[in-house]
């Protein structure tokens, strides 16, 4: 018999997904949306599912090198799905509050120099959240309709799923091999000592 298991999920822009799932960078800068103004990103989880969103995202946003990815993405053909192709865990978890830092960054993540600074003046009070994610593409991908209460500028969602095995993160393949993903998450981590 199936039963419903209720997995957390991040949002994520679209055309960050992609970029996990091409291995083009392994972290995430987060430090909360409006309804998280007051305390700020809370990392609730350390095993969960990336739900890719348009919500926010925008080519002022993205390296130009890398922009041209967004034209790729859209929602339209989908019918109100989406499959849930990625899964992450968390390697590692800094909180950043120099701008130096985060310039000595830019060659791992596809963010531009102007949309860092508008996040690191975002509720300046709240240190940047720098998460590496060691990424995995599952084997089977989850599809899901899309849900009204998972719409808006929150960052962690719950997708019910009928599976009789619920070791649904057992079935997927590291984006990364492991010694391409430790030699980046070490050069990364050099950065911030």
């Amino acid at each position: 018999m199936n039963s419903e298991v209720f997995l957390p999920a991040l949002k994520e822009w679209a055309i960050i997904c992609k970029a996990l799932e091409e291995g083009k960078q392994i972290m995430l800068l987060r430090k909360g949306g409006i309804l998280e103004y007051k305390d700020g990103f809370k990392l609730d989880y350390e095993k969960f599912l990336l739900f890719p969103t348009l919500e926010h995202q925008s080519t002022e946003s993205i390296r130009s090198d890398y922009a041209h990815n967004l034209d790729t993405l859209s929602w339209d053909k989908f019918d109100g799905k989406r499959n849930l192709t990625l899964f992450a865990e968390v390697s590692d978890i800094r909180r950043i509050s120099d701008d130096s830092v985060l310039r000595s960054l830019e060659k791992y993540h596809v963010w531009n120099r102007k949309y860092i600074a508008m996040r690191m003046k975002y509720n300046p009070k709240q240190s940047m959240n720098m998460i590496i994610l060691r990424v995995y593409k599952m084997i089977h991908p989850i599809q899901v309709y899309m849900k009204p209460e998972w719409s808006g500028c929150k960052s962690w969602i719950s997708i019910g799923i009928f599976n009789k095995d619920s070791k649904i993160f057992d079935f997927s393949n590291p984006v990364l091999e492991e010694d391409k993903f430790h030699d980046v998450r070490r050069q990364i981590l050099e950065i911030l000592t």
